[in-house]
């Protein structure tokens, strides 16, 4: 059953940004790989585009659908951004990918995303499949350790792997939140809580986050027709290293050599170019949505050169990922 729509306004971030990256030129066709609450979709639509936007979250779909009914120039798909280009009958103009876990999802309490409000220990964009108490009552120690540890870059992982198997089973996220805070000591005072990476890391194994954005920059790869642009907005470093990596890489701006090793040449023609800055919130945003202070914005814009093919780059994938994810980070 659909969620009710939170009755705090939703603040797009870097909505400025993102539209003028995209460059939209009234007519064209656009992507929003992360529909969520609209917001980026009803700003593009009132640039004058057509836009296809995708999320996975059943909710998000049920609620966006009196925007559809509303907007004849939009058409919204129940979908993970990584299959975007499938879906098209064409090549699109333009497309924006919003990385991680919408507002709309924070704040509900009963989703299971955030130990600020009490509520089962879900965690799931798709509302199916593994939950995060079923991976965290059934997953042996070092799996869960691994998990923290490359996904939410906790020094300490180990210790708190041990701590959530003696606790089991866990079903609230208060429980989880209060085993981490005991096994890393936790003061009110301190400035970020202790269970902020343990909660990051779970939701994105969860929902496999990291292989669907690189799945998803390669779609929208495919999907760009030449000089599309491709805007991502991302708000954890992980995220924001891969973007940067996957840019470098289809540019063919490879890592600099050594006296050892000389600089790579790229493997085929760039299909990026024109790479931006990375771009992020400014002092008035931050003071209306401070949830932008962690939001980073990169883009670049479409070749004529055809997409890198399946397993096709440059550099190795991440080592030590756990599964075996990302084995090749780009090349899918």
């Amino acid at each position: 059953m659909s969620a009710a729509p939170n009755d705090a306004p939703h603040i797009p971030v870097l909505l400025d940004e993102v539209l003028d990256a995209l460059a939209i030129a009234p007519g064209e066709t656009h992507v929003d790989g992360t529909f969520g609450a609209g917001g980026y979709t009803r700003a593009m639509l009132g640039r004058g585009a057509k836009v296809i936007a995708f999320d996975r979250d059943p909710d998000a779909i049920a609620n966006g659908q009196a925007l559809v009914a509303a907007e004849p120039g939009l058409a919204l798909v129940h979908r993970e951004f990584s299959g975007l280009d499938q879906e098209l009958d064409a090549r699109v103009d333009g497309v924006v990918l919003d990385i991680g876990v919408s507002s709309m999802q924070l704040d509900q309490a009963e989703r299971g995303f955030s130990f600020q409000g009490d509520g089962p220990l879900d965690m799931r964009m798709a509302q199916a499949g593994e939950s995060a108490a079923d991976f965290l009552n059934t997953a042996d120690e070092a799996a869960i350790a691994d998990v923290l540890y490359h996904y939410g870059e906790e020094p300490r992982s180990r210790r708190v792997a041990q701590a959530i198997v003696a606790a089991r089973p866990l079903t609230r996220t208060g429980e989880l939140a209060a085993v981490v805070r005991r096994a890393l000591g936790y003061r009110p005072h301190d400035k970020k809580d202790p269970a902020t990476r343990t909660f990051q890391a779970i939701r994105i194994h969860v929902n496999r986050e990291l292989d669907e954005l690189a799945e998803g920059l390669a779609a929208a790869e495919r999907a760009l027709k030449p000089g599309g642009r491709l805007v991502v907005v991302t708000f954890h470093s992980l995220e924001d290293r891969m973007v940067k990596r996957f840019f470098r890489e289809r540019a063919g701006q490879m890592p600099g050599g050594s006296r050892h090793m000389p600089e790579q040449a790229a493997a085929r023609a760039p299909s990026f170019a024109q790479v931006g800055k990375a771009v992020r919130a400014g002092e008035v945003e931050l003071a209306r949505n401070p949830r932008a202070r962690s939001a980073t914005l990169r883009f670049a814009t479409r070749t004529e050169s055809p997409a890198w093919s399946v397993g096709q780059s440059v550099a190795g994938g991440r080592d030590g990922a756990p599964g075996g994810e990302l084995s090749q980070e780009f090349g899918v």
